[in-house]
């Protein structure tokens, strides 16, 4: 095995044991039930593969919203800065810097989550690849704990008639059909993803800044769809879910008030006081 294959074995083995896991919950709560050519047990176990992930990666995703929100609150000093320092690299970069020290706030902090998921995305990838049914050797079928009865059934389990560790350029016309309606869900749910993302926090004023966002925008929707061909199926359903998940996540985020923004004074209700007239009420009877 190579050293990146050594240092991936454990998130391999993690990503089976969550996949592996799920899908023995849905198989004893469906009993094995195998409909409209589809192995549920097997399709919901990468599902909720995808839940438990965006679960545990929740408390990263709060800290980029705060991020995010910094960087709003920042953005006219940013503005002003490169208004003062225009044609200055050097001292600009220099005092954003010092903007960002300053203030706590990280410009890269939005890709934290990204970063993160890449091992669980690679892991997953490898995992399904891994699930040939040509591979015959015993060893082979049984690493990262998987039984040979598991992994029997997982290289034959099917989505609408397309093995889930099949791919659109190496399956038949019933795997490229479903293969690539998912490809294009996945694709549509990316864009709409970060165009959300983006939307709510407004456009950049760093110029460096506001070229990540286009490529963020354009280039990875893009790079999806032709890299999408040689994904397994499975990988596709995982990239997809998650993009479901993370369109809802984003507008339950950005609902929650910021807890570091300024908070404007309410002005306590005045109540006014009675004074005591001057003037006898009528039918009193004069002080002596």
């Amino acid at each position: 095995m190579s050293v990146f294959s050594d240092l991936m074995s454990p998130v391999y083995t993690g990503i089976s044991a969550l996949l592996l896991f799920w899908h023995a919950v849905w198989d004893r709560v469906l009993g094995g039930a195998h409909s409209l050519s589809t192995d549920w047990a097997w399709v919901l176990g990468i599902v909720f593969l995808v839940l438990t992930v965006r679960v545990a990666l929740l408390p990263i995703f709060l800290r980029q919203l705060r991020s995010q929100r910094a960087m709003q609150r920042i953005a006219p000093e940013l503005k002003a800065l490169q208004a003062k320092h225009k044609g200055d690299r050097e001292t600009l970069a220099k005092e954003m810097t010092a903007l960002y020290q300053r203030e706590k706030v990280s410009p890269f902090g939005s890709f934290a989550p990204m970063l993160l998921q890449i091992p669980i995305f690679v892991g997953l990838l490898h995992v399904l690849r891994h699930l040939n049914p040509q591979i015959t050797s015993e060893a082979s079928r049984t690493l990262y704990g998987w039984t040979l009865t598991q992994f029997q059934e997982a290289s034959h389990a099917v989505l609408l008639g397309a093995p889930i560790a099949s791919t659109f350029h190496t399956g038949t016309v019933t795997t490229k059909l479903v293969t690539g309606v998912l490809i294009a869900a996945m694709v549509v749910t990316t864009f709409l993803t970060t165009r959300m993302s983006m939307m709510k926090n407004g456009p950049a004023t760093d110029p460096q800044q506001r070229t990540i966002q286009r490529v963020m925008l354009w280039f990875i929707p893009l790079s999806l769809l032709t890299s999408g061909v040689i994904f397994p199926l499975g990988v596709v359903l995982y990239w997809t879910t998650q993009n479901l998940f993370a369109l809802g996540q984003q507008a339950w985020l950005h609902r929650r008030p910021d807890p570091s923004a300024p908070v404007a004074a309410v002005a306590e209700p005045v109540v006014a006081r009675a004074v005591p007239s001057s003037k006898p009420k009528v039918g009193a009877k004069p002080r002596r």
